[in-house]
């Protein structure tokens, strides 16, 4: 891809890794006054960067390669045992795509999640955090019947859909519903629909099991020294 404009990146400041404990990290940002388009964005992507409200980095650590960007090829993708049964058992969920602005709802929802999942109160931008305006941005709401129980935020480009953030009533943690798994799985099936290639989940880290799971969705690629190579489950 041409760019209109040279491409600057920058370095951040070291800071404790969010994933391994007792390691070091720093990100690679794109400069901020760049004029980022949905386009632009898409090459960034297949590059492995991802963004975080209105910036866009990834992971820069000259000593660890752990962090891994990830696509599912929608097209190749076939559900295992476990994930048709969790496809089932959701069946009766109604599904809405918002492609307006972030709703007042998202809000509780959101503070509820992070309580639970994270022990965490710092509700302060969650909007920023989500939202940029340079990006075609869609909310997927999950209802039970009026009940909304989860939203998942995505970025659609050109050749998929970037799973920015999902998060979920915290009584569905101990529910049989595995809202999050249905989220990916419902987002796959999505981009089948709308003809897109390829569904990004986020990073895949080895050693962290928070960032693990996402080698359960098979087949999956990872971008490692410049290429995209397969991800085998468990590995």
């Amino acid at each position: 891809m041409k760019l209109d404009q040279p491409l600057k990146i920058f370095p951040t400041g070291m800071h404790p890794c969010s994933y391994l404990p007792g390691l070091i990290a720093r990100n690679a940002v794109i400069d901020p006054d760049y004029e980022m388009t949905p386009d632009i964005y898409d090459y960034l992507i297949s590059s492995g960067f991802r963004r975080s409200g209105e910036q866009v980095y990834r992971p820069h650590c000259h000593t660890c390669e752990e962090c891994v960007t990830t696509r599912i090829p929608v097209e190749d993708f076939v559900r295992s045992r476990s994930q048709k049964r969790n496809w089932r058992q959701n069946k009766d969920l109604t599904v809405k795509v918002h492609t307006g602005d972030f709703r007042d709802a998202y809000l509780s929802l959101y503070q509820r999640y992070l309580e639970s999942r994270h022990n965490s109160k710092d509700f302060e931008g969650v909007e920023k955090f989500l939202v940029a305006d340079w990006c075609d941005i869609q909310f997927i709401e999950f209802y039970a019947e009026d009940e909304l129980l989860g939203v998942a935020v995505i970025d659609v480009v050109k050749s998929g859909f970037s799973a920015v953030y999902t998060f979920f009533d915290p009584k569905e943690s101990v529910s049989k519903r595995g809202l999050g798994v249905y989220a990916v799985l419902w987002q796959i099936e999505y981009a089948k629909e709308q003809q897109r290639e390829y569904v990004y989940p986020g990073f895949w880290v080895r050693d962290c099991r928070k960032m693990n799971y996402k080698t359960n969705y098979q087949p999956i690629e990872g971008l490692k020294k410049g290429q995209w190579v397969a991800l085998e489950k468990g590995t």
